[in-house]
This record gives structure tokens, sequence and C-alpha cells, in this order.
């Protein structure tokens, strides 16, 4: 069993951009962080496990997360694993569709299966979700929007059955973020839109607002979806 003083967090993603930087802030606070992804993290510090693990496969996953919950029963599960595919009408790959679904709607319900229970009977706990600003819909990018459309409604459903019990799930939704996605070339052609204050997000600035969502200060806020926009909200 891992040390019970020291808080347990789970966070996808955690080799790279958004998710690396909540590791890394959460570790900052405290906490004791597994890491999920499919390549391992880098990450070197004595509070840091890395789980090497494809999340699109059931046994692979749930058999990690038997693993973290036998050795510490987490408080925050945060959800920042994704990836980007994008394509007009005419042009839509099924396949990768079906790809972004898996990674971003079912491994986000299968999570919150195994945990937010856990979370529920302890009385306590934080799940949030990284969505994103284009999920009302954008051109080119149909799929995709449509994915993180989904994890707000799951979202919002898991926030009403958990709240009784102190677990709040929330979305914390960016505009175009600095990270290694944005040069994916799956995604040549689309030039990310930069936000009104003239750059993009910094993953940094991600982080800071999901570990506020895991502190005792966020206990009322749960079932909303949190914009990151650089004012691309308020200046359409």
């Amino acid at each position: 069993m891992s040390d019970p003083s020291i808080p347990c967090a789970i966070v996808t993603g955690a080799s790279s951009g958004i998710g690396q930087a909540i590791a890394l802030k959460l570790l900052s606070e405290g906490w004791h962080v597994h890491g999920l992804d499919v390549a391992p993290s880098k990450l070197g510090h004595g509070q840091f496990s890395s789980w090497a693990v494809d999340l699109t496969q059931t046994h692979e996953l749930e058999s990690t997360l038997d693993q973290i919950v036998a050795k510490q029963i987490p408080q925050v599960l945060v959800h920042a694993a994704g990836i980007l595919r994008v394509g007009s009408l005419g042009e839509l790959d099924m396949q990768a569709g079906h790809l972004m679904w898996q990674l971003h709607v079912d491994v986000a319900t299968r999570l919150a299966n195994r945990i937010l229970p856990i979370m529920k009977q302890a009385q306590h706990g934080r799940m949030i979700l990284v969505g994103s600003r284009v999920s009302n819909g954008i051109a080119g990018r149909s799929q995709y929007a449509a994915t993180k459309a989904a994890i707000l409604s799951l979202a919002r459903s898991w926030a009403a059955e958990s709240i009784a019990e102190g677990v709040t799930v929330n979305v914390v939704s960016p505009a175009a973020t600095d990270t290694p996605m944005l040069k994916d070339p799956a995604r040549v052609g689309t030039t990310p839109r930069l936000p009104p204050i003239g750059r993009l997000i910094q993953p940094d600035e991600v982080a800071a607002l999901v570990a506020f969502l895991t502190r005792p200060e966020a206990a009322a806020i749960t079932g909303q979806d949190i914009a990151i926009c650089g004012g691309a909200s308020v200046l359409r």
C-alpha cells in the first residue's frame, strides 16, 4: 500500500502536453500521481508512477485501474488523453472518428464507472475531463467536436449522480493550446485559430485550473464546462 497520508491522483495522457502539465502541477502540490498513457512518461519524481497502457484496450485499462486501487484510493481522476483528427464532409475518416470516440468518450466512461463509485463510497472525490472550445461545433472538425460535446453530457450526468456523496465532476475546455497535438501530421491543412489574446493557451494555464478544482475551495463547483478561451467566447 502507498502512504495513505499522501493524496492520490490518476491522470491520463501524462506523457506530454496538457496531461503532463497537470501531472507536474499536482506533483508540485504534494500529490502522488499515477500517469496513464500509451507512451511511458519520462517524468522523474519520487511520487510519480508511470503506467504504459493503451487506454482504448479495455482489459489493459481495467487491469491497470485495479492495480492502482489496490494500493490507494484515488481522490482525483483527470482524463486528459486525447487525439485530433480533422476532415470535412466527403472526406471524413470513419476509423479516425471511431478512435476519437473510443479515447475521449468510451475511456472516460470506463474510468468513471470504475473510480467514481469508490469516490462516492469514500464521500470525497474530484473528476475533471479535458474538453474543448470546439464542442459546440466547428467546420472541418465535426467528429472531434462531437466527442467533446458528449463529454459535457457525461460530466453533467455523473455530477448529478455524485454530488450528494461529496464528489464533483467538471470539464475544463481550452481553446487552441500549445502542445505537440498542434504539430501532429494528421492535422495538416488546418491552422489553429489564435484566440483574441493573440497567443495560444499554455498547458500550465490549463493545469492551474485543474489543480484549483481539486481543492476544498472548489467543492461547490460541479457539472460545469469551464472555458479557458483567451477571449474567444466573448468576441465572436
